[in-house]
């Protein structure tokens, strides 16, 4: 999804409609972990949600990327993935333990034209299936759990 997306995105930059705006793309990728949340293209560093006064949520102090092409953007999102929370489980050797976000960003002039979130949802828990598991990994597996109900 995320290379089609890219794709797209920069082939629609090419069309002489989109060409004059002269759009930048920027890309961020973070993922969301036990209820904190996290940089993937800086470090982890711990960031801070907060909603503004027209009620826009905004991830403060998350670091932007200006991507040029396609390949760019697998880069980024390699490089995010490496830093990815995973862990074991009864059910997969490599399991994603965190939700993560990948968004690219259009940006004209520098003020912000248009985004595309991305976002891959850990997968939930059944319990009959972290019986077994650690403490951690039950903790983990609940709060996977309570996020995604979140969604419904």
């Amino acid at each position: 999804v995320y290379v089609f997306t890219a794709r797209d995105v920069f082939l629609m930059l090419k069309k002489p409609n989109y060409n004059k705006l002269e759009l930048q793309v920027y890309a961020t990728f973070f993922e969301i972990y036990s209820g904190k949340v996290f940089d993937l293209l800086n470090r982890k560093t711990k960031l801070r949600v907060l909603e503004d006064g027209k009620q826009q949520v905004q991830v403060v102090g998350i670091q932007e990327r200006e991507v040029k092409c396609v390949e760019d953007v697998l880069k980024l999102i390699e490089t995010g993935n490496s830093c990815r929370t995973s862990g074991q489980t009864s059910a997969n050797a490599h399991s994603s333990r965190s939700h993560a976000v990948f968004q690219i960003i259009l940006r004209r002039k520098g003020k912000l034209h248009g985004k595309f979130s991305l976002i891959d949802l850990a997968g939930n828990e059944r319990g009959a299936d972290t019986s077994s598991a650690d403490r951690q990994t039950r903790l983990e597996g609940a709060e996977i759990n309570k996020s995604l109900l979140a969604l419904k």
